[in-house]
C-alpha cells in the first residue's frame, strides 16, 4: 500500500493506494472519455478500476491499456463498492505477438474469460496468475493448439481443486456453477481447421 497526499478544495487529503502487478482481462467503455478495466492481479486477484480520461487522445493512459497487457498498477480503493480509481499504469509486457493471428487472440480471450468467470473478486491466487501469464506468453511464441487449450483447462481445474478426474477438465470447471465461455465453440472450430 502507498500513502499519497493530494489537495481537494484547498485542503490536504491523505489517501491509501494499492499497488500490484496485473493482466488486463477486459476493457469496457464507461463514458465518452473513461473506461472500466478488469484486471487479474498477483496480490489482489480480480479487481475493477475506472481509468478516467483513458479514451482521450492526450490521456496519461494512452497506449498503456489494452487486452492482455501485464502492467504494474496503483489504484485508490473505492469507499464503497468494488469499482476502484486507477491512478498509475506502467506496462511491463505488451504481448504484441497475440495480435498477429485471430486464433491466438481468441484463445487468449478464452483463457482470460475462464479466469474471470471462476474467480471471486479480490481473492488472490498466485497459481492462477502464473498459469495465465504462462498461457498468454505461450501464445505469443507459438500458434494456438487444442493441446494448449486443454492443458490450460486442466491446470485451472487442478488449481481450483475441482475433483472427479474421470470427467474432462472443461466439465469440471463448468461444475463450479459457471457457464463455459461463449467463444469455446468458435475456438474449437478454428483449431480443428488448422
Amino acid at each position: 500500500m502507498l500513502l499519497s497526499m493530494w489537495r481537494f478544495r484547498g485542503k490536504s487529503v491523505w489517501q491509501l493506494q494499492e499497488k500490484s502487478h496485473g493482466i488486463i482481462l477486459r476493457v469496457t467503455r464507461l463514458t465518452d472519455s473513461s473506461s472500466i478495466i478488469r484486471w487479474w492481479t498477483l496480490e489482489h486477484g480480480l479487481i475493477e478500476t475506472v481509468a478516467q480520461g483513458a479514451r482521450r487522445s492526450k490521456s496519461p493512459y494512452a497506449g498503456k491499456i489494452d487486452l492482455f497487457f501485464t502492467c504494474e498498477i496503483s489504484w485508490q480503493r473505492a469507499k464503497s463498492g468494488t469499482l476502484h480509481q486507477l491512478r498509475e499504469v506502467r506496462v511491463e509486457d505488451y504481448r504484441e505477438g497475440l495480435r498477429l493471428s485471430y486464433a491466438s487472440t481468441l484463445m487468449a480471450a478464452y483463457f482470460c474469460s475462464w479466469v474471470e468467470k471462476i474467480s471471486e473478486a479480490e481473492h488472490a491466487d498466485a497459481g492462477v496468475y502464473d498459469l495465465l501469464t504462462r498461457g498468454l506468453n505461450h501464445l505469443v511464441e507459438k500458434p494456438p493448439t487444442l493441446r494448449a487449450m486443454q492443458y490450460f483447462e486442466r491446470e485451472l481445474a487442478r488449481i481450483h481443486g475441482v475433483g472427479d478426474v474421470t470427467l474432462p477438465s472443461v466439465a469440471r470447471l463448468a461444475d463450479m456453477g459457471v457457464s463455459m465461455p461463449a467463444m469455446r465453440e468458435e475456438l474449437l472450430r478454428r483449431l480443428s481447421t488448422q
